[in-house]
C-alpha cells in the first residue's frame, strides 16, 4: 500500500494499517509525444478494485483506465511489487 504525501509532494509507503489512501484531485495537461522520466513510477488506474475485466480487442483488461506518472523516493519497482494502484 501507498499513499501521497502532500507537504513533499510524491508517493510514500502507507502509514502502519492502512490499506487505502486518497489521492488529491489530479489534473491532466496533454502533451504530444510525452516520454515519461523513467523514475517516475507508472502507476495503472482502474474502473473498481478486483482488477478484473474482459481483455478487449487490444489485449488490456477493459477495468484497466490509464498510467499516471508520480514522483516517489522508491524507484518504480518498490511499487510494482506492491502492487500499488489508483482506483
Amino acid at each position: 500500500a501507498a499513499r501521497w504525501d502532500r507537504e513533499r509532494q510524491l508517493l510514500v509507503d502507507s502509514n502502519p494499517g492502512e490499506m487505502f489512501s486518497a489521492m488529491p484531485i489530479i489534473h491532466f495537461i496533454p502533451k504530444a509525444n510525452y516520454v515519461p522520466p523513467p523514475e517516475l513510477y507508472h502507476a495503472p488506474t482502474y474502473k473498481t478494485s478486483t482488477r478484473a475485466g474482459m481483455l478487449s480487442t487490444t489485449g488490456i483488461s477493459t477495468n484497466y483506465v490509464i498510467a499516471v506518472f508520480l514522483p516517489s523516493d522508491h524507484p518504480p519497482d518498490f511499487w510494482v511489487l506492491k502492487g500499488v494502484a489508483l482506483l
